[in-house]
């Protein structure tokens, strides 16, 4: 597979990359033949060609640190995924002010700060592929998710900004933006039984279509969107959102 995506020999940095989507979007990419800096807050156990780097993406100091480091150790960056995130549920009148700020210190100025590094180095090579994990969220509103929901739209933008920006220098820019998928963030939100089959169905009484394909994505559907998106097969794509959420938005 490693030939037929481009991906054999390219450096790719992924956030988030300890658990959940983030873990498999570094593994999927290690698979490719690609080699890994998997960045998280606390560093993973290496295997392979997935190295570790521990960070915070909210520490703009740590991620030019990690950076350097990954360009030093593994070689000049090609690839990189934003897919650290928080969840902190909350209705817009219960939301605290240290919730909001924590929420898009991750999910919005984290990203900015990631891509911003990154691209740095990219433009002046001519060559890159940045790929954002944002959320369908971003397309109708939930109840009880505004701030996750507002950091993810902002992070929506921002990367399709950077997209444009930069699409003279050769550095594409794109966004894969899941539905509801089975992490530990996911299962978080599931209070009682039968978790699964009532997302699958959605919710009349807080206004949630439920998924009409029928099924709960696994972190890999969305692993194999980011594969796609960085690899040669597309490279006319750029400032693209593409939802992976089984159709629970109905194309909104």
């Amino acid at each position: 597979m490693g030939g037929e995506t481009g991906l054999t020999g390219k450096v790719a940095v992924v956030t988030g990359a300890a658990r959940g989507i983030g873990a498999a979007i570094a593994g999927a990419l290690a698979r490719e033949g690609a080699t890994v800096a998997a960045v998280d807050i606390e560093a993973g156990v290496a295997g392979g060609a997935v190295v570790p780097f521990a960070a915070d993406v909210a520490d703009p100091a740590a991620i030019a640190r990690v950076v350097d480091e990954v360009e030093r150790d593994l070689g000049p960056i090609d690839i990189g995924v934003c897919a650290a995130g928080v969840l902190r549920p909350a209705s817009v009148c219960d939301t605290r002010d240290e919730d909001w700020a924590a929420t898009f210190a991750v999910n919005a100025t984290g990203v900015l700060t990631v891509l911003r590094e990154v691209s740095r180095r990219m433009v002046p090579r001519g060559r890159g592929a940045l790929v954002t994990v944002g959320s369908n969220a971003v397309g109708v509103p939930r109840a009880g998710m505004a701030a996750y929901a507002a950091s993810k739209a902002a992070a929506t933008m921002l990367t399709r900004c950077l997209g444009l920006e930069l699409a003279g220098s050769g550095v594409r820019c794109n966004v894969v933006s899941p539905g509801s998928t089975d992490t530990e963030m996911q299962r978080a939100l599931w209070t009682g039984g039968n978790g699964p089959e009532r997302v699958i169905a959605g919710d009349a009484e807080r206004f949630r279509v439920g998924i009409p394909l029928g099924r709960i994505a696994d972190p890999d559907d969305i692993a194999d969107a980011v594969v796609f998106l960085v690899s040669d097969r597309a490279r006319h794509i750029t400032m693209q959102n593409l939802y992976v959420d089984g159709g629970a938005t109905l194309c909104a």
